[in-house]
């Protein structure tokens, strides 16, 4: 099964200055190329593969010197990745390939001859790294991406394969339902609550003076990249802190659950909305959902999504009567169907979550009784519910 470790890089002013040579290599032969593609692709109307333009990269040397300084390999994988880029595009997998700033996260791809040695990573032309292992790789090393982020920290992403069989999924065991907010960041179908810790607001005021003093300095000038540099400290600390919370949450529902669904929230829309952009974006659900997946995978446990548009919080769990409408602003309300008191419409909604998940499972086909790209509208039907507000 193929598993990625990624680790600290701690590297020498001397391997600080290669690798940086090679972050712009890589990054200038990726512009040319997609220059080059654009170009060809207007005058022609045809398009050049990731191994078409492999086969000027010798031609380049010649014409430019200092790309010999960088691994010829990584100059070859910057090829294929471009390719890939256009074939994820033209199955609109992704958008449209951009072309590279220096200023934005930098990074170079080894498809071989990396080896890990005592609290060390050896990679080509460039030595013998320090590096922190938070866990031992065992197993073969396929590729190594090593980044530079804005904060100017090295990573090492280790992609290997550890020898051991994906393991099959089974769907037999305890079944959660989670509903994600801003209020609580997640509340299970079992009653649990996990509440936001609102990151943004422990470090805005921290964030709000560093911006400041960034917009006052010099276009250009050593000290705007000096305060250019103490504002990413921040966000990387916010981006930190986010990725930990995720990490242990998530790990800890995975390991407590076989089944887990979710909601397949529409987060690129919601964000749209002006008044609650901030909120849903420093929450970070679409990372949190990325763990989840991927870490159930692993375990051979069940993730399962659930439409967008399913009545989640308008449905009785007990009877699955479904009220007309239930604003925000009411948390809770009576079933005039069953009389069931739900005293909770997030514990509510989380517990039909998990039984429509567990109905899409059952049924074989994966079908959802909704579909995602219509929005189903109240019109016209009739009234069988009413939601009452207490207090």
């Amino acid at each position: 099964m193929l598993r990625v470790a990624k680790i600290r890089l701690y590297p020498n002013t001397k391997q600080q200055q290669t690798l940086s040579q090679s972050f712009g290599n890589c990054r200038w032969l990726w512009n040319y190329f997609l220059n080059l593609m654009n170009k060809t692709y207007a005058d022609t109307n045809k398009g050049l593969s990731g191994y078409d333009i492999k086969k000027q990269i010798p031609q380049l040397k010649k014409k430019h010197e200092w790309l010999k300084l960088t691994y010829s390999q990584c100059l070859q994988q910057v090829c294929l990745n471009l390719g890939v880029a256009f074939n994820n595009f033209f199955e609109k997998r992704a958008r449209y390939p951009r072309f590279k700033a220096k200023h934005g996260k930098q990074s170079i791809h080894y498809p071989q001859n990396v080896k890990i040695l005592d609290e060390t990573l050896k990679l080509p032309m460039i030595g013998e790294v320090k590096a922190v292992f938070h866990r031992e790789i065992e197993g073969k090393i396929k590729t190594v991406t090593v980044s530079k982020n804005k904060s100017n920290q090295y990573y090492a992403a280790i992609l290997f394969e550890d020898g051991k069989d994906k393991p099959k999924i089974n769907a037999e065991g305890k079944a959660i339902g989670i509903d994600l907010g801003l209020t609580h960041f997640a509340i299970t179908s079992d009653g649990s609550k996990f509440d936001n810790p609102r990151w943004i607001n422990k470090h805005e005021g921290n964030l709000k003076i560093k911006q400041q003093q960034l917009s006052r300095k010099q276009k250009g000038s050593n000290n705007k990249n000096k305060s250019r540099l103490k504002v990413a400290k921040v966000q990387n600390t916010l981006a930190n802190c986010r990725s930990d919370f995720h990490h242990k949450l998530s790990r800890r529902i995975v390991n407590e659950n076989q089944v887990i669904c979710v909601e397949n929230l529409n987060v690129k829309g919601m964000v749209k909305n002006h008044n609650l952009a901030k909120a849903i974006s420093q929450v970070g659900w679409g990372q949190f959902c990325t763990m989840l997946k991927y870490k159930a995978e692993q375990e051979g446990k069940v993730y399962q999504e659930v439409d967008r548009f399913f009545p989640s919080s308008s449905t009785c769990n007990v009877c699955l009567n479904q009220v007309d409408s239930l604003p925000l602003e009411i948390r809770f309300w009576d079933c005039s169907n069953c009389g069931t008191k739900h005293i909770d419409r997030d514990v509510n909604a989380s517990k039909n979550i998990r039984d429509e998940g567990l109905r899409i499972l059952t049924s074989g086909t994966g079908d959802k009784a909704y579909r995602q790209t219509v929005r189903r509208s109240n019109r016209g039907r009739k009234k069988s519910t009413t939601a009452l507000v207490s207090g």
